[in-house]
């Protein structure tokens, strides 16, 4: 998907406010550590496509799902911090991307131990 420039300064200015936010309003012992991995803007910036990782946590969907519930006050935070024309939709997404990461590792470190 090729971007504009427009797109890629508002979806990195959403993820490092959205990141605060998160830390303050969301995260705790029980959620482990929320890592915002990418947020992806919609061309016509009404729609934030919101990509986590989860570190320590045991219920990843509960999480994600109490996001869903709460993502109207996020979203109203996040408007008092970005001024943009458009107040973005939030849309979380678990990103498969740490887990696929750990399994390639893995398979690269049986491939070694066969290979001795």
């Amino acid at each position: 998907m090729d971007r504009s420039r427009r797109q890629k300064k508002v979806s990195s200015l959403i993820k490092e406010k959205l990141s605060r936010l998160l830390i303050q309003e969301i995260q705790d012992s029980a959620s482990g550590l929320i890592t915002i991995t990418r947020v992806e803007m919609s061309p016509d910036l009404r729609e934030a496509r919101i990509y986590l990782s989860f570190y320590g946590a045991q219920r990843k969907e509960a999480i994600l799902a109490h996001l869903e519930k709460r993502k109207g006050y996020l979203r109203k935070l996040l408007a008092s911090e970005v001024k943009l024309k458009y107040n973005p939709m939030l849309i979380f997404f678990l990103d498969p991307s740490p887990e696929y990461e750990d399994k390639i590792d893995r398979l690269i470190s049986i491939t070694k131990q066969n290979e001795k």
